[in-house]
């Protein structure tokens, strides 16, 4: 980017400008839609449009029937926004009350692109913009869909972002002193874009859903927190655990359908490979929605998939999450596998992640589980009476245990010692 202009130098809040690429960049590679600005017959317009950027150009998505893409044939000047609500501020006083938000204002003269291989590139970029893969997962336009279609670029030589406060944990909403007392919450609500499980054309027979769709979430939408809620690849010596998928069904199904493996789940038994396919669909749209990280565990002597455990209640600011949806094999119970399973889970959320609590709840009918969680060294803490439904239609008491950050340095030593001799 240039240096700063008066037209992208803020007249409020002008601390919280931003002039450098990788600021800009990534709230434009964020963001789904731009709102273009243009004056028409001394009237402004401001029409919202897909964009996508390339290198240091914006291109802009249009239909040839619009007056203003139309009108540009020798280039207009223009001015485009786009805006990310990172959440809201609620104040004691109506007055306070804000939203916080990162957004990026872009001023200058847009051309049309002509030129049939630009207007690919730029093409496939938009559709790049919408889901990363998409671009080679379907048609390309015809001759007479791209002179239907009208793309505009811009140069990214005068832009500027802004950027909110973002309240964390410990910060102080803007109030007046006066209004301290008063006896009204005061806080940050953060809000985040998080997609549901995708939902097949009707006419679509026996497609399954594709990878960059059961996965999708928007480059940087989860900021620093993202690592929560992705599923790394972790190695141990007996297992590895990495991102439950479909390609772990079949191997689920030979291994892992035992009744008595299901036995205190609230989900059905899977009997059958669609059973099992839908059970990982089901973990995959969980992963999609944040509120889950599903992984396969995957025995290392045989290379095939045995079980499954999640991460879920994950919260960051706490910070927290708790390990449970677990199944696996009855071959591999009371096996290094199981042991080795939990030490990598709680490695990566204590020294990966920096969780000071993790927890565990299970049916207070699951003896087996109560015993295994407390071989970790994991306390019981309490019963949630009538906490859920079972699969018979019954209540369920569920027991909780939990171990904290203090507490994990002895447990892994003792763990590690257990997983040694096998």
């Amino acid at each position: 980017m240039d240096a700063p202009s008066l037209r992208t130098v803020p007249t409020r809040y002008a601390d919280r400008a931003r002039y450098d690429s990788d600021t800009i960049n990534a709230i434009l590679d964020e963001a789904l839609v731009a709102h273009l600005g243009i004056v028409i017959d001394g009237a402004p317009r401001v029409i919202p449009t897909l964009h996508a950027r390339v290198g240091d150009t914006l291109y802009l998505h249009g239909s040839t029937g619009s007056r203003p893409l139309r009108e540009a044939d020798d280039g207009v000047p223009v001015c485009v926004t786009v805006t990310l609500l990172d959440g809201l501020v609620f104040a004691r006083s109506g007055f306070n009350h804000s939203v916080d938000y990162r957004s990026v204002i872009v001023h200058g003269q847009a051309r049309p692109v002509h030129d049939p291989d630009e207007k690919l590139r730029a093409l496939d970029a938009l559709l790049e913009q919408a889901a990363a893969g998409r671009a080679a997962d379907c048609r390309a336009p015809s001759a007479k869909e791209l002179a239907a279609t009208a793309v505009l670029a811009l140069p990214l030589a005068e832009a500027s972002a802004k950027i909110g406060d973002r309240l964390v944990p410990g910060a102080i909403v803007e109030d007046e002193p006066e209004d301290l007392s008063l006896p009204y919450w005061a806080g940050f609500l953060p809000l985040r874009m998080v997609p549901e499980a995708p939902v097949a054309s009707a006419d679509l027979p026996g497609f399954e859903t594709p990878p960059y769709l059961r996965t999708y979430r928007r480059p940087g939408s989860a900021g620093p927190k993202s690592a929560w809620f992705r599923a790394p690849v972790l190695e141990g010596r007996y297992v590895r655990l990495e991102p439950l998928g479909p390609q772990h069904v079949d191997d689920l199904l030979a291994t892992a359908s035992d009744p008595e493996v299901h036995e205190h789940i609230p989900h059905p038994v899977p009997a059958t490979r669609e059973q099992m396919r839908r059970l990982v669909e089901v973990a995959q749209a969980d992963a999609d929605r944040g509120v889950r990280v599903p992984f396969a565990q995957i025995d290392r002597a045989s290379g095939r998939a045995v079980g499954s455990t999640s991460y879920y209640e994950i919260e960051p600011d706490r910070p927290s999450l708790a390990i449970g949806y677990t199944f696996l094999g009855r071959a591999w119970w009371r096996s290094a596998i199981n042991t080795e399973a939990k030490v990598l889970l709680l490695e990566h959320a204590f020294e990966t992640l920096g969780a000071e609590r993790v927890t565990w709840h299970t049916d207070i009918r699951n003896v087996r589980s109560q015993r295994a969680i407390e071989r970790l060294g994991a306390l019981r803490e309490g019963v949630h009476r009538r906490h859920r439904k079972r699969r018979d239609g019954s209540w369920r008491d569920t027991v909780i245990y939990g171990m904290t950050a203090p507490e994990w340095p002895a447990h892994r030593e003792r763990l590690l010692t257990r997983i040694s001799e096998g």
